[in-house]
């Protein structure tokens, strides 16, 4: 996915946030600012328009589609180019890491180190453009997941069973059961909703304690979290203005319509069998 050079008219704008500047600012940043070509920026501008004014912007993208990755890019240089990024959370990233520390400059490596990169469940190379667009604007990126090593606990926390509505847990429940091909046991299912439910406290807790009064912050992850009904939003303060996107390649008619405020669809993928070989991986039913 290439980089593109925003013009220096966005490069003026950006220039205050972008670096320190002793005596002003010379006129652009201190690394150039990525943006995405502009037949289809003005496309995403035009959509995320719509939305705005936000607190909290959510993008729910399906991992497997690199045409959302390359809309999360245009949509972090959309907001970065109006100055209204506040910051970039990833779920793709674990809680407590950021680099804020980093100057705009910084190398790709440096921000693959600062956010602890794991490359093997996240290609960089997928979401590294949308990365690199906050960093190089002068915004900072943080990780907002749920770290691994809590999991266990999650999983045995009753107190996230009530997190949830009735009806909405058990929604999570059965979507968990189907995410999983229906092949977990079901002695699994409470566990397994339970982390789902405390990465989505995760992340909002990460949303909340970033949002800046006139700006928006963006969340990146899968398009679970996105629900309005029991994601992220199910959790974040009631005072802040939530908007969430459902990034969808293809169309379907199974959509809740107040699932999400809106529905970019992209193209359809190839079919592909996401069970194959599941069941070898989990541990066999009872």
């Amino acid at each position: 996915m290439p980089y593109f050079l925003a013009p220096r008219a966005l490069a003026s704008l950006l220039c205050a946030t972008a670096m320190a500047c002793a005596g002003g600012c010379a006129g652009r940043p201190e690394a150039p600012i990525l943006q995405a070509p502009d037949g289809e920026a003005r496309q995403t501008s035009t959509r995320l328009e719509a939305l705005l004014p936000a607190d909290v912007l959510i993008l729910g993208e399906q991992h497997d589609a690199a045409e959302h990755q390359a809309i999360e890019q245009q949509v972090v240089a959309a907001l970065a180019a109006k100055g209204a990024l506040a910051a970039l959370a990833l779920e793709m990233a674990d809680t407590g890491v950021s680099t804020s520390a980093l100057r705009p400059s910084a190398a790709e490596q440096q921000v693959r180190n600062a956010l602890k990169w794991n490359d093997k469940g996240w290609p960089w190379t997928a979401y590294g453009p949308a990365v690199m667009t906050a960093v190089r604007a002068g915004v900072p990126v943080m990780g907002a997941n749920l770290p691994r090593a809590q999991m266990p606990a999650s999983m045995a926390d009753n107190r996230l069973d009530v997190r949830l509505t009735g009806p909405a847990l058990k929604a999570q429940q059965q979507l968990i059961r189907i995410g999983h091909c229906n092949l977990l046991p079901e002695s699994q299912i409470t566990p397994m909703t339970r982390i789902q439910i405390a990465k989505d406290i995760t992340m909002a807790n990460t949303l909340g304690q970033a949002t800046l009064p006139g700006k928006t912050v963006l969340l990146l992850a899968g398009s679970g979290h996105a629900d309005r009904l029991l994601g992220v939003p199910q959790h974040l303060p009631s005072e802040l203005k939530v908007k969430t996107v459902r990034l969808r390649a293809g169309s379907s008619e199974n959509e809740k319509a107040d699932a999400f405020d809106a529905v970019w669809v992209t193209p359809e993928l190839p079919e592909k069998d996401y069970c194959a070989d599941l069941d070898k991986k989990l541990p066999l039913k009872p």
